[in-house]
């Protein structure tokens, strides 16, 4: 992430990569969930048929980045994409199984940065489930466990959609 921030930031003089991302998740059509304070989408090349980026609308490097306001709403926009998960695959499977992972900046200056500083990164979430549809999970091919090239055969767009139809 760090190198893909800083070649972004090189190629075009200064814009921040994750800043460019969220605009464009704006102004389109994978928006799943919005709040006063985070953006949930379904990011242009999801690697699982149900993946969700959540991102403060204010770029903070990391948890504690975060003020009073959007901790508070934190939990609600979370709950509910949670519960939107599960109503995708409908009311008689189990709980859908999920992944969340929190990227956040790392300290220290990586050899790796390329100029990028703490404030460049962006907090955000990764959450997503290994179900592609009801009572199916995904498995990776070889190619995409061991190339890390990954097919999805649900375009992120229909993802989104769906993800807003099963809305509490």
């Amino acid at each position: 992430m760090l190198r893909s921030l800083a070649a972004h930031k090189e190629a075009t003089g200064g814009e921040n990569l994750f800043d460019a991302v969220l605009e464009r998740e704006l102004a389109g059509e994978r928006v799943v969930l919005e709040g006063e304070h985070w953006v949930a989408f379904v990011p242009y090349a999801a690697h699982w048929p149900y993946e969700v980026h959540l991102y403060p609308r204010r770029r903070v490097p990391d948890l504690l980045g975060l003020d009073e306001a959007a901790r508070g709403e934190f939990p609600r926009i979370y709950l509910e994409l949670l519960q939107r998960f599960d109503r995708i695959f409908g009311e008689h499977e189990p709980p859908t199984p999920y992944i969340a992972a929190w990227h956040q900046a790392p300290f220290g200056q990586p050899a790796e940065s390329g100029g990028v500083t703490r404030d460049d990164f962006a907090l955000h979430l990764e959450l997503f489930t290994i179900r592609r549809t009801s009572g199916k999970l995904k498995f990776l091919a070889g190619s995409e466990s061991g190339m890390n090239v990954f097919i999805n055969d649900v375009p992120p767009e229909r993802a989104a959609e769906r993800l807003r139809e099963v809305a509490s």
